[in-house]
């Protein structure tokens, strides 16, 4: 089928996010990068553009312009990469989701919460998908946990523990030149949440599409251990879940050792299930009672949702771009279904939208509330 004609904003030179997302849609083959606004400056934005080979006529100054003239063209964009920082987030995909250009935006949803409220009211009254990218949930062992927890094979699951430590911001990098860093400690560029927002919540989204629970109530620890740091680099979570499991979240960028530690268990009344984005290729499962078995991407007793977004032969590993690539594979269907006439909510299946953003966004201001009140428990 003819290739879904994709637009960026964000992601210029140095944007580490922004060649994610280039990778993830080129790996299947179903994106063509072919417009974008790739800076917040003009120059900047050609000198990215020149070197992914755009047209120069299709680099643009701003997100307004990008869309209101692909709009106005026949072969204009039929979908965008949002992947600039978050305060960027609502007012760019709501310029697309109002001429029915599809949205592929990273996470977290916003900056702020009123602009989440205003996100989903944009994506109420377009005609165009909403994707956001969690792309955890694109590993093959990551469906195979959900799949085998739907089954029961843990039986009732009573607790949820996941982490996600890294290091990079053990020193002040921030104020050493780092773009990454100087956004992401920055709350009128982040909002409200350091490592809560920027890892944090991948870690309970991870939990929640693997387990089908519902967050209840938590009670957080934010802290922010760099000298002058204005949003939390550290957080520890307890949570209450509906229907009575208890979990744990624990998120740093301060945990010196760990590059991207994003570790998730699940234990219920008849087992339990380890896995972790560092040797995303197996998974640990263990039967009450039972010795503790190695499951591996395609090897004996991988589901057949595991194995329908695995790509090569089991013992060739793979990894982040292609869990990646996954969601935008996904979305790419997802997308033709839609210009094939079929109901937005009919063709999301697994991906993370509107819904999973609100969520996030949901998780954040309760922690948020719930550190300056010491610590109390607060509904999310």
């Amino acid at each position: 089928m003819e290739r879904i004609r994709l637009g960026m904003v964000g992601g210029g030179s140095g944007a580490f996010i922004g060649e994610v997302h280039r990778v993830a849609s080129r790996i299947d083959g179903h994106f063509d990068l072919v417009a974008g606004a790739l800076s917040s400056t003009p120059e900047k934005a050609r000198q990215s553009a020149t070197a992914l080979g755009l047209d120069p006529s299709r680099s643009y100054g701003s997100y307004d312009e990008m869309a209101e003239a692909e709009a106005a063209r026949e072969d204009g964009i039929e979908a965008v990469s949002i992947v600039t920082p978050n305060h960027v987030h609502f007012p760019a995909a709501k310029a697309f989701l109002d001429r029915g250009i599809h949205v592929i935006c990273d996470k977290p949803l916003t900056s702020t919460f009123e602009d989440a409220e205003a996100m989903e009211k944009a994506v109420a009254s377009s005609s165009a998908l909403f994707v956001l990218t969690h792309n955890y949930t694109g590993y093959p062992m990551v469906r195979q946990a959900r799949e085998m927890l739907a089954e029961g094979r843990i039986g009732t699951i009573r607790i949820v523990q996941v982490e996600y430590p890294q290091d990079w911001l053990t020193d002040a990098v921030e104020t050493e030149g780092s773009k990454q860093a100087e956004w992401r400690t920055d709350p009128a560029r982040s909002g409200a949440g350091g490592a809560i927002g920027d890892i944090g919540t991948h870690a309970y989204n991870l939990a929640s599409f693997v387990t089908g629970l519902t967050g209840a109530e938590l009670a957080a620890d934010l802290h922010s251990f760099g000298a002058g740091r204005q949003l939390d680099d550290n957080a520890h979570v307890m949570l209450r879940y509906e229907g009575g499991a208890r979990g744990m979240l624990w998120c740093s960028q301060v945990a010196p050792g760990n590059e991207n530690g994003l570790r998730l268990r699940v234990l219920g009344d008849k087992g339990g299930i380890e896995w972790a984005q560092e040797t995303p290729n197996e998974m640990w499962f263990t039967p009450h009672g039972e010795a503790t078995r190695r499951i591996t991407r395609m090897g004996a007793g991988a589901t057949d949702g595991a194995n329908a977004v695995s790509r090569i032969p089991p013992g060739h590993p793979e990894g982040y771009f292609e869990a990646f690539a996954n969601i935008y594979t996904e979305a790419a269907h997802a997308i033709r279904a839609v210009q094939d006439g079929e109901a937005r909510d009919a063709v999301m299946g697994r991906l993370p939208g509107i819904a999973a953003g609100l969520e996030g966004m949901a998780f954040i201001r309760a922690c948020v509330t719930s550190a300056k009140s010491n610590s109390v428990w607060v509904k999310i």
